[in-house]
């Protein structure tokens, strides 16, 4: 059993080899690059806008979540966590956003009763939000729960195969 085991162990690992050339093309690709971008680009940050960057990830956090828009730009929602592509929920805080989906379900039903259809159109948009993420968060949890079937090979897809050729072509020894 051990032996034919051995027989799809590798010797050394395995590792990814690429020619000098190409390292050497995509290294002068780069510096072909940066010689075009104008040199301030590539000046050491100040204090304050290294502060300034790494604050940006600290505005990120969110009750419900983390924010996932881009440094320096800013928040197009108007703070509508829940109804933002961008919003990226935090397990943790699901019976949160739940509670928050129920609450909505509440003010919609007001809504309806009062008459206020404005009030209704907006509301049902941050429903719609907040079911949206309470799925994210299910599908991340189902996915992690479940195991990946990778396969097992066949013999065929990992033999090498070899090529025989005749050693003399027709007119040529």
């Amino acid at each position: 059993m051990r032996q034919a085991f051995r027989q799809f162990q590798y010797p050394t690992v395995p590792l990814a080899v690429y020619p000098e050339e190409a390292i050497q093309s995509h290294l002068a690709f780069l510096a072909r690059r940066r010689a075009q971008r104008p040199t301030d680009e590539y000046r050491v940050p100040t204090d304050a806008e290294w502060q300034e960057f790494l604050g940006h990830f600290e505005r990120r956090k969110v009750a419900t979540g983390t924010c996932g828009r881009a440094f320096g730009t800013p928040c197009i929602h108007e703070h509508s966590c829940l109804r933002c592509s961008m919003h990226w929920p935090d397990p943790a805080q699901r019976h949160r956003i739940a509670e928050i989906r129920d609450n909505l379900l509440a003010r919609i039903a007001e809504a309806e009763r009062e008459g206020w259809l404005g009030e209704i159109e907006g509301l049902k948009i941050s429903l719609a939000g907040a079911t949206d993420k309470l799925s994210q968060i299910e599908t991340a949890q189902r996915r992690s729960n479940q195991a990946v079937q990778l396969g097992m090979p066949a013999f065929p897809d990992i033999a090498g195969r070899s090529v025989t050729t005749p050693t003399t072509v027709k007119g040529n020894p």
